[in-house]
């Protein structure tokens, strides 16, 4: 088993910044990405940014590149999600999720879900 803790979330304005980090513990082994996912009310879930822990390949979005930045400290199981330039339609609930997985959007590949963490951005 995994369990993933997420913290960070928060209320911001247009243009602001925020942090999210997750922190995987139990079974690390039997995972190799952490993901964030977002889900807005009345929309359907999407894959916001990956980022693989041993080799540290990262992938986002096109709604989030150049935005939102990818990171992980291996060490810790730990990844860290800086989203600058917020903007209202960002708002939603976060999720991060890990497993042993290819593809790094394809969401019924993941194993392990964390609570989920509200980001709204007021214009």
């Amino acid at each position: 088993q995994v369990q993933l803790v997420e913290s960070g979330g928060g209320s911001v304005q247009a243009g602001g910044s925020l942090n999210l980090s997750c922190t995987a513990s139990g079974n690390t082994v039997s995972i190799n990405v952490i993901t964030w996912f977002r889900q807005a009310p009345g929309k359907e879930r999407e894959g916001v940014a990956a980022i693989f822990l041993r080799g540290g390949n990262s992938y986002q979005s096109d709604s989030v590149k150049d935005r939102f930045t990818i990171s992980r400290d291996r060490a810790k199981n730990t990844a860290y999600l800086q989203m600058d330039s917020l903007k209202s339609e960002d708002t939603a609930m976060y999720y991060c999720a890990t497993g042993w997985v290819n593809a790094a959007f394809q969401a019924d590949q993941y194993k392990y879900w964390g609570k989920g963490t509200q980001v709204t951005v007021s214009s």
